[in-house]
């Protein structure tokens, strides 16, 4: 198996997911309470006799036996905002935004900073029962729990701030579009993450690697797998793309050009695809733009439903799709080598994702003009992408969701206001 510090762009790959991860914050803000008290002993010996005299102890206690009462009570209503605020989204708009409620990094570091203050305070107080930490020498303790007072009241403001909008529509929407938006951007500043766009039809002689559990394709590490290839010298094509559904013993990728392989090179190539291509039960957004646009896609239809009939939302999700979009650029046109070249992954489809972005959109908001000519002024605007592929992708799109929303609209002149209002949109669009 290889090993993750060999290979630093797959380290970095999983210390970042492990880094959104909640319970680690907590432990590595818990250790770091632990670790600090040892220490401040330490530098307390290096102070001069008269100093250290200072403080004493028993001040030391007042403001620990505080924060140990009032982190406890904080951190559970920390836990139950952001519980209360994980089924609101789902029940609201859409139960794909948890994932992002979950790796909200300032409720991360605002739980973390409240239970790392907890174990703090605890440590602190055990030590001073076993007089480790004296009555006379407690100056540079009295200091360092001044400190993290403050980083508890700055914590508090920072919170109470980040409340105002957590778990809001407006706020949700932007955090979708951010997070689609940079995936967007760090494909195509890597394209086919760095391997040799996949084009044509794949080999039919080769080893086939089948899936060894059903689940979506969350994340896929190019290195080791070209690393693995430019050792056997063989090419590797993926079968399976990021987000994809693929269930046990379906077909992921294919090595060929190996002239012969013992059993042994054989598993070797399955564990090493096993262990780079990373399956769950969930997508994620993770290499995976095309699940943010679906998502967002998924917010707009949500807000379309007759309960509550929000057209302003889904308004407002086509101009947000339609900005992400516009950044597009072919993957098979890069200046550069591939960085990968003997791995070979399919460039994203300029069809699909214009189809993940507004499907959803033009059949839940058919019957709602006002929609429909923000489809339309959206589309008619990529229509003058530099890029042939996505602008031919919205013209089709744009004819057949205006068909579909004729036909859906039962007054004639909203039928006929549409129709003028594309027309318009397109005319200005080519002109």
């Amino acid at each position: 198996m290889d090993s993750i510090f060999s290979l630093p762009r797959k380290a970095l790959r999983i210390l970042r997911g492990y880094s959104r991860m909640l319970w680690v914050r907590v432990a590595i803000f818990g250790l770091m309470a632990m670790a600090v008290i040892p220490l401040s002993q330490i530098i307390e010996r290096l102070l001069p006799e008269a100093m250290q005299a200072w403080v004493a102890g028993t001040s030391v206690d007042r403001l620990l036996d505080i924060i140990a009462a009032a982190m406890l009570t904080v951190t559970t209503f920390s836990l139950t905002v952001m519980v209360s605020t994980n089924h609101a989204t789902a029940s609201q708009f859409t139960p794909r935004l948890q994932q992002l409620i979950r790796r909200d990094s300032v409720t991360q570091n605002t739980l973390a900073t409240f239970i790392g203050s907890y174990v703090y305070a605890l440590t602190a107080i055990v030590l001073r029962e076993v007089s480790y930490i004296g009555d006379e020498k407690a100056l540079v303790m009295f200091v360092l729990t001044v400190a993290v007072l403050v980083l508890i009241v700055w914590s508090l403001i920072r919170w109470m701030m980040h409340l105002q909008s957590l778990g809001s529509l407006i706020n949700s929407a932007r955090q979708v579009e951010e997070i689609t938006d940079q995936q967007f951007r760090d494909r195509l500043e890597n394209p086919c993450l760095g391997a040799t766009p996949l084009t044509g039809d794949v080999p039919e002689d080769g080893l086939t690697v089948v899936a060894p559990e059903t689940g979506y394709v969350q994340i896929i590490h190019p290195e080791p797998l070209q690393e693995m290839a430019e050792e056997l010298g063989c090419e590797v094509y993926m079968l399976a793309e990021i987000g994809d559904f693929v269930f046990v013993r379906a077909p992921v990728a294919k090595v060929c050009g190996l002239a012969e392989a013992d059993e042994d090179t054989r598993r070797r190539l399955r564990e090493t695809i096993h262990a780079n291509v990373v399956m769950g039960d969930e997508r994620t957004y993770d290499q995976d733009p095309r699940f943010g646009l679906m998502t967002m896609a998924q917010i707009a239809s949500k807000a379309l439903s007759p309960g509550i009939n929000d057209g302003g939302t889904a308004i407002d999700i086509i101009n947000r799709s339609g900005r992400i979009l516009s950044e597009y650029r072919d993957e098979t046109e890069g200046d550069g080598e591939a960085r990968n070249p003997r791995l070979y992954v399919r460039p994203l489809d300029a069809e699909a994702l214009v189809g993940d972005a507004f499907d959803a959109i033009s059949r839940d908001g058919a019957g709602t003009r006002e929609v429909q000519e923000r489809l339309q002024k959206v589309l008619a605007g990529l229509t003058r992408h530099p890029d042939e592929g996505l602008s031919e992708a919205a013209r089709v799109r744009s004819e057949e969701y205006l068909e579909r929303a004729m036909g859906a609209l039962d007054w004639e002149p909203d039928r006929k206001r549409l129709e003028a209002a594309a027309k318009a949109a397109h005319d200005r669009a080519n002109g």
